[in-house]
Parts: structure tokens; C-alpha cells; sequence
């Protein structure tokens, strides 16, 4: 028996991930997310010069965590509607070095896989829409509320101008 990974069983493995970060008993997230745990609403994005005649979607309403390790290092996964109206999913390793903290605003960036986009040659799965990701994430934390402002670069096989992505956060 072939079992191809169709989309509904991407999501519910994302569900079921995002679920298992959720409910870990405070003891065992602990161990693993001695930095914090985040929950993130991804909200919208802006989009820098992009061709005449295109109109993206600004408002990309989804979910994602962040799980710390310590200060410095940590992972995250969510799922988002994408600019161009498709469900994305990600997932990747974070770092915010010690050098690039300043007081609530931490410098940081994100490298990992995303889905929803065209992304050709450099594609992997069905049609080539899951990819690489890699970016610089501005992240201002105060107690236990925060935003990111994520720089995304191009995607130009999709036609996908530089991004700028805000999402707003709670601490756990």
C-alpha cells in the first residue's frame, strides 16, 4: 500500500504537532521550551513594489508557536493564508544571538520550510510548493505580549515581491 502525503494529512500533522505543544504538561514544557513558549497570530502583510496590476492579500490570518529552548535558540510551526490566497504552513529553527538584544527588541532570524508557494526548480513536493525559508524576524517583546515584523524575501517564480509579515504574540 503507497501512501502519498496529501494536503489533509499535512494539516492534521501540523494540528496534531500544534496540539502537542499546547497541551504539554507545564513540567515537560519546561524542559524543552526553558526559553518560553509563544503562541503567534500571524495578522497581514505588506507588500514592497510589487508589478502593476497585481493585488495580493494583506490579510493573512493564522496560527503558529514558538518554542525557546533558551534565549538564544528556539523552533516554531504554524499555518497562515498566504498573500496569495493559499493555506501555508512552516516550520524552521529561530535565533536571536545575545549581541542583537536591545532592552524589548531582539534581532533574529528564521531558516525552514514553508509550503503554498510556486517555487519551481527549487520546489520540493506535488507542483513544487514547498521550499526553503529564510529571514530576518524584528521581534519586540514586552512581558508577556510581543509582535514580529518578518522580512520575507522574493519568491520571483510566484511573482512574489520582498514581504514584510506582522504577527502579534502571547507568552505562556
Amino acid at each position: 500500500m503507497h501512501l502519498r502525503p496529501t494536503p489533509n494529512r499535512f494539516r492534521r500533522l501540523l494540528v496534531a504537532l500544534t496540539a502537542s505543544f499546547a497541551v504539554a504538561s507545564s513540567a515537560h514544557a519546561a524542559d524543552w521550551c526553558g526559553g518560553g513558549v509563544w503562541a503567534d497570530a500571524m495578522l497581514g502583510s505588506y507588500h514592497i513594489d510589487p508589478d502593476p496590476g497585481t493585488h495580493f492579500n494583506e490579510f493573512n490570518p493564522g496560527l503558529g508557536v514558538e518554542c525557546w529552548f533558551n534565549g538564544q535558540w528556539g523552533a516554531t510551526v504554524g499555518g497562515f493564508r498566504n498573500s496569495l490566497r493559499r493555506p501555508s504552513y512552516y516550520g524552521g529553527g529561530l535565533w536571536a544571538p545575545e549581541f542583537a538584544h536591545f532592552g524589548f527588541v531582539r534581532i533574529a532570524a528564521i531558516a525552514g520550510i514553508i509550503s503554498g508557494y510556486n517555487y519551481g526548480n527549487w520546489g520540493l513536493g506535488r507542483n513544487h510548493t514547498v521550499g526553503p525559508v529564510a529571514a530576518p524576524i524584528v521581534m519586540f517583546d514586552y512581558k508577556r505580549v510581543g509582535a514580529n515584523l518578518i522580512f520575507i524575501p522574493p519568491i520571483p517564480s510566484d511573482n512574489l515581491p520582498f514581504t514584510i509579515g506582522f504577527q502579534v504574540k502571547v507568552k505562556f
